[in-house]
């Protein structure tokens, strides 16, 4: 609506410089600086509207990118296990450590692209394990060196991230225990 208010401005500016209305040629002189420089900023508003349509295109673009974890559910099984070969499980991590710590204690084996640590869903605390994903499978193997050192004070566990299996799920399991199927 902005757009329609300012071309709505510049015809009406322009219909009265047109009409002449005013007493005369000293009015038309003396309106015709004023008319030129609100017609200029009209201009540069235009100019820069277009500028910011350009970058909101830009960033639209760049946002369609996924570069969050959630984004991960959206990638190919073939995706999923190259970025799974180039990640190591991390276990028995203290619940204390940060993201910050993990990939300084990680630093020498390689470039890493992400450390994640998991917190349980209901309370946020971690559960004392991460994976650390580099930007190359060598790093791995690198890694695979610092299995049984000390973090913080405990004996971590470094492994191969695993890739699941689709299909696989805790989540499709039945009912354990009681209420179970009963043929009758």
């Amino acid at each position: 609506m902005a757009e329609t208010d300012e071309f709505n401005v510049e015809d009406q500016l322009n219909y009265e410089a047109e009409v002449g209305e005013g007493d005369g040629e000293e009015s038309n002189d003396m309106d015709d600086p004023e008319l030129e420089a609100i017609k200029a900023r009209v201009r540069a508003m235009e100019e820069e509207s277009e500028k910011l349509r350009e970058l909101q295109s830009e960033v639209d673009k760049q946002l369609a990118v996924p570069t969050s974890p959630s984004a991960a559910l959206n990638l190919s099984f073939e995706e999923k296990m190259d970025v799974d070969s180039r990640s190591v499980y991390i276990g028995n991590v203290d619940y204390g450590a940060t993201a910050e710590e993990l990939e300084q204690h990680f630093h020498g084996c390689g470039s890493i692209n992400r450390v994640t640590i998991l917190c349980n869903k209901f309370d946020g605390h971690p559960k004392g394990f991460a994976y650390v994903e580099f930007t190359d499978k060598d790093s791995v193997q690198t890694a695979m060196a610092l299995d049984d050192s000390l973090f913080r004070g405990r004996q971590i566990k470094v492994m191969p991230k695993r890739t699941n299996k689709p299909g696989i799920s805790t989540t499709n399991r039945p009912a354990r225990g009681r209420g179970g199927f009963r043929a009758s």
